[in-house]
């Protein structure tokens, strides 16, 4: 992927804290469903509860697609991204304490999160495959498609190491 894209990319990411994920049913349509997100380079993540048709959907099918816009004030601003990519859920060993440092730092009522009982909470991360870059400060409608290495994905991790524990069920006093 050209660097200029990459960068591109990676600050429509992090200007934006909201995406729209699509999940395949058991019956062949499309779940769309808009998450929170954070993200490690090109890589993103999201939680979602253990019990959620969203998890379901992707244990059985990882393939999902992914768009997201960052704010503007006019048409003329736009960008977004839109991916076709991987889904799958993080379990104990991977990277689960630093990306939920992502988590807290991003968006810190995470911490406050009282869960009914521990695993109620899955971390899924999402790895494109091909990512299309919508950006209208280049002419309405303009698109750029980049496909995703896994030399791109390692390039652009932060590689950094934090401790993160998991929100537990509260006591109410």
């Amino acid at each position: 992927m050209q660097v200029e894209l990459r960068e591109k990319i990676l600050k429509i990411l992090q200007a934006t804290r909201d995406m729209a994920i699509a999940t395949n049913r058991p019956d062949g349509y499309p779940q769309n469903t808009t998450v929170s997100f954070v993200h490690d380079g090109l890589s993103l993540y999201f939680g979602c509860g253990t019990h959620s048709q969203k998890l379901a959907n992707l244990r059985r099918d990882g393939r999902v697609s992914v768009t997201l816009t960052a704010p503007y004030t006019s048409w003329a601003e736009i960008q977004g991204l839109s991916m076709s990519a991987r889904a799958h859920e993080l379990h104990a060993g991977e990277d689960i304490e630093r990306i939920g440092a992502l988590m807290l730092e991003r968006f810190p009522a995470v911490g406050d999160i009282e869960l009914a009982e521990p695993g109620d909470f899955a971390l899924i991360e999402v790895v494109p495959e091909v990512i299309s870059v919508l950006d209208y400060t280049q002419g309405f409608g303009h698109t750029d498609v980049a496909i995703v290495t896994k030399g791109d994905i390692s390039q652009t991790r932060r590689g950094e190491r934090h401790i993160w524990v998991p929100p537990v069920k509260r006591q109410r006093v």
